[in-house]
């Protein structure tokens, strides 16, 4: 598909993914539901209407990279790289199956379209930070993305990383927060409480832009305006909902990694507007 399309082509790529995984997690009974639907906007803007990839040659010199630091999201990427064309979408029924290259979260040296494994939390701004290093001394202009999630940047190493990439000036460095305010075992606010993320990352040197995480529009804006500061790096705070477009889902953190059954799987299927009928298979049997 054509990385340029309009934001209602968009949008409706964006119902297609919510689709299949559901379908996908349901199928296989396992998976990461809340966190993975509350970046689908984000993936979808970045891949479709940002990066510069190309995924018959996915190692191809100067190319965009995303790292997804949040790697419990690992099935809403396979599904946006799969439509991509980064491998046959048929194989999204291997998933998280002994010996499949789509593991529970993503792996590097197996999967095409994957820049860095990540599954420990905290590691990705990290890796993001060298490789933005590596492209400023080969001169290139690629850019790197870091999607992160918000329980993730209560780990210690985020904050060295956004230290060194403050001091290194790497504006070809963008962070991605996926702020849904809910973590494995509850809300942000009861485990340990973000306080003004702005006023946070502003002090440690970096360039802050806030955007609805679920308005593709508002995302690409963010990150044209990421692309335009110069001698900082930038992070896009983007306010998100967990469990984004199925109601018993959303904000709750239950969610964060709960098998959906049966009944669950027909009621989200419902609430996104899929008729029976249309359950085509992919993954539903």
């Amino acid at each position: 598909m054509e990385r340029v399309r309009s934001v209602a082509d968009l949008d409706q790529l964006c119902r297609h993914f919510r689709r299949e995984l559901i379908e996908l997690l349901h199928s296989k009974g396992t998976g990461h539901p809340g966190g993975s639907l509350s970046c689908v906007e984000l993936l979808t803007a970045l891949y479709y209407k940002i990066m510069r990839v190309d995924p018959k040659n996915p190692e191809r010199e100067g190319r965009d990279r995303l790292i997804l630091s949040k790697g419990h999201a690992a099935p809403i990427l396979y599904c946006v790289l799969a439509e991509k064309g980064f491998f046959p979408a048929a194989e999204l029924t291997t998933f998280r199956q002994t010996g499949s290259r789509l593991q529970g979260h993503p792996c590097r040296h197996k999967t095409p379209g994957i820049e860095c494994s990540s599954g420990p939390l905290g590691l990705g701004l990290g890796a993001g930070l060298g490789m933005a290093l590596a492209e400023k001394l080969k001169k290139s202009d690629a850019r790197i993305y870091v999607v992160m999630g918000d329980g993730e940047i209560q780990e210690g190493a985020v904050w060295e990383s956004a230290a060194a990439a403050a001091k290194y000036r790497l504006d070809n460095l963008t962070a991605i927060l996926d702020f849904n305010g809910v973590q494995l075992d509850g809300t942000l606010e009861e485990i340990m409480p973000p306080g003004d993320l702005t006023k946070r990352w502003e002090a440690a040197g970096w360039n802050v832009v806030n955007c609805d995480g679920h308005q593709i529009s508002q995302i690409i804006e963010a990150i044209r305006i990421a692309g335009e500061c110069k001698e900082k790096p930038t992070i896009v705070i983007a306010k998100t909902i967990k469990g984004k477009g199925i109601s018993f889902m959303e904000g709750r953190h239950q969610w964060h990694g709960k098998a959906i059954n049966d009944e669950e799987f027909e009621r989200a299927m419902q609430e996104l507007g899929i008729e029976r009928g249309e359950w085509n298979g992919g993954f539903h049997s």
